[in-house]
């Protein structure tokens, strides 16, 4: 009864905070799940037309990278306070932030069909400026990374792996998507720039090969700043990394990885390789990197089911809300700044990123 209290007093407070976001001009569909209806907010803001969602204009696709290996670069020695709180990042967008997020039942079931008034939501502790499109069932282009683990501790499970990301790639990548591949020991090893072509895509996952430690967070590090950065906005950007987790060899500290896939925009999605029956340090690091960026780490129980993860990540990637806003009392200053995003009917759960990084002028 006391959490329910507590729930109820969270969900008050942000009403208050926030206010409710302008309707859409048109009438939405109800949701998937149950029909009750959603609290309204207690405060109406100032009657406005919004502008109608629009399908966000697709970008000139990023020009095609040699296969090869390349060492990252990585922003601090092991044991150092990393200096990347300090890095400019130039040019990522204007003052609007676009968040991707799905929202889930108590069951994990994805529930579409909501509408923009019923969520809250706080930037850096304010309610926006203003809305500028509300997007159900986003059809953003995709920017799609596949990061296979290919160090030594994988090898029996690898052949497993490959076959499921080929899957996953023919069934997740529409005309307008695209999607790059790459192993990662000690070093990271770009098998394919981003391209929509399956066939090459797959080529590059059959070229891959297990073998070497394991330097986790020198990988995604340098994937997000070398490739995903690259691409700017107006994508929804997933990586789909399929390791145990576990890291020998990296100079680049775990939360040095989750800033830099803040900067770029991107949401990282963990399938787990470690079937023991208990979770280890290697699965906790997964989840706390997916958490962090707004994706799902998922913990096959037998290596055949590595599928089911993609399969998974698929549904949620076809299943997104797109939320375009302005925030209030925005400074380009290159500070990180926090969301907070809430559905109002308490039956419902919003996984989104946490927060990211203003830009820099």
């Amino acid at each position: 009864m006391f959490k329910n209290i507590q729930r109820g007093t969270s969900i008050a407070f942000l009403l208050l905070a926030c206010g409710s976001f302008v309707a859409a001009q048109q009438t939405s569909p109800t949701p998937t799940q149950p029909t009750q209806q959603s609290p309204q907010p207690t405060q109406q803001p100032q009657q406005q037309t919004p502008a109608q969602p629009q399908p966000a204009q697709s970008q000139p696709a990023a020009q095609q990278q040699p296969a090869g290996q390349q060492q990252p670069a990585v922003p601090g020695q092991p044991g150092q306070e990393s200096p990347l709180d300090v890095t400019t990042i130039k040019g990522i967008g204007a003052r609007e932030v676009n968040q991707i997020f799905t929202v889930t039942d108590k069951k994990g079931k994805f529930i579409t069909g909501l509408r923009q008034q019923d969520f809250g939501l706080l930037d850096d502790g304010k309610r926006p400026e203003r809305v500028i499109r509300f997007t159900q069932q986003t059809n953003l282009p995709l920017r799609v990374g596949i990061m296979l683990d290919t160090s030594s501790s994988i090898r029996q499970r690898f052949e497993f792996e490959q076959q499921a990301a080929v899957e996953f790639l023919l069934q997740v990548l529409h005309r307008q998507d695209m999607a790059f591949v790459e192993g990662f020991d000690v070093q990271l090893d770009l098998e394919q720039g981003f391209s929509n072509n399956v066939d090459l895509l797959n080529q590059g996952i059959h070229k891959l090969r297990p073998g070497g430690g394991t330097a986790l967070f020198d990988a995604l590090y340098a994937t997000c700043r070398d490739q995903m950065l690259m691409q700017g906005s107006g994508y929804r950007k997933a990586i789909i990394m399929v390791t145990d987790g576990d890291d020998n060899y990296s100079h680049a500290l775990m939360t040095d990885a989750i800033k830099m896939c803040q900067r770029a925009e991107t949401m990282v999605y963990g399938i787990s390789t470690n079937v023991s029956p208990t979770k280890d340090k290697g699965d906790d690091i997964l989840k706390a990197i997916c958490e962090a960026t707004g994706g799902r780490a998922f913990y096959p129980t037998r290596i055949e089911e590595v599928s089911n993860g993609f399969r998974s990540i698929e549904e949620e990637l076809r299943s997104q809300y797109s939320l375009e806003y302005v925030p209030s009392d925005f400074k380009a200053d290159g500070s990180f700044r926090t969301i907070y995003l809430q559905a109002l009917d308490p039956r419902y759960k919003v996984r989104a990123r946490k927060g990211y990084f203003a830009p820099r002028q």
